[in-house]
């Protein structure tokens, strides 16, 4: 399938060419303009539990867009919600992709998209929850980020740690760990940083350059009733 995307350098989104019979799976309310020989239907993928699943537990849409070109050949342009990256992958059906919330955008026929159950530990202590996305299959799939997604590569037995709020993908065959960002709890309360995961290699772990909650955090510091949006309201209206 031919596609391109678009402006990658500060709000990318994606232009697919179908042809006649060709279809693509994107999140819910992704497309953005389609040819009028496009239709557009909601699918849950693996059917009404995967769909509940993917709603109630892992905090995504329980449907899917299906975009097919039925009556001849057509493009769809697709973006989503976050200011940030989009990157295309290619799963050749020997590894499976974990995905975290909000990180999947799009995919190609081939692509199965389910839920992966977190062990308990896990799930209690990482930003995902206990249970994340899982893409397995044949095909293209597109991930979107918050920030710029940047590829992290391991060699075998290399190691990195990396900030929870900051994970993108990686493949299931990497093996990672939730820790204390410092060695007492303390400390890593203080720092800023809580929790992170340790991934050892071999791998790609793909990192966002902007973190979701740090911007929300920073969001609210400005509503009415925080502690210092009184100071910065005043400021910006000019008074003392």
């Amino acid at each position: 399938m031919k596609y391109e995307i678009l402006y990658p350098e500060a709000f990318p989104v994606v232009r697919f060419f179908l042809n006649r019979g060709e279809k693509i799976k994107a999140e819910s309310d992704a497309m953005i303009a389609m040819s009028s020989t496009v239709d557009v239907e909601g699918k849950m993928d693996g059917g009404i539990l995967s769909g509940l699943a993917r709603k109630f537990l892992s905090g995504e849409s329980m449907f899917f867009q299906e975009l097919a070109a039925n009556r001849g050949d057509g493009k769809v342009l697709i973006g989503h919600a976050q200011p940030g990256g989009i990157l295309d992958l290619e799963l050749d059906g020997s590894y499976g992709l974990r995905i975290q919330k909000n990180g999947f955008l799009a995919s190609t026929e081939g692509i199965q998209i389910d839920t992966h159950v977190q062990n308990l530990a896990r799930g209690f202590l990482s930003g995902e929850g206990f249970f994340i996305l899982n893409a397995t299959g044949r095909g293209t799939i597109f991930v979107a980020s918050y920030g710029v997604i940047h590829p992290i590569n391991l060699e075998q037995g290399e190691e990195i740690v990396v900030d929870n709020g900051h994970l993108v993908a990686w493949p299931d065959y990497m093996d990672y760990k939730i820790e204390k960002a410092s060695n007492g709890w303390i400390s890593s309360f203080t720092s800023g940083e809580m929790l992170v995961c340790r991934f050892r290699g071999p791998g790609i772990v793909l990192i966002q350059t902007r973190n979701p909650d740090a911007f929300k955090g920073w969001i609210q510091s400005f509503l009415p009733g925080t502690s210092n949006s009184g100071g910065v309201i005043g400021s910006f209206f000019g008074n003392d």
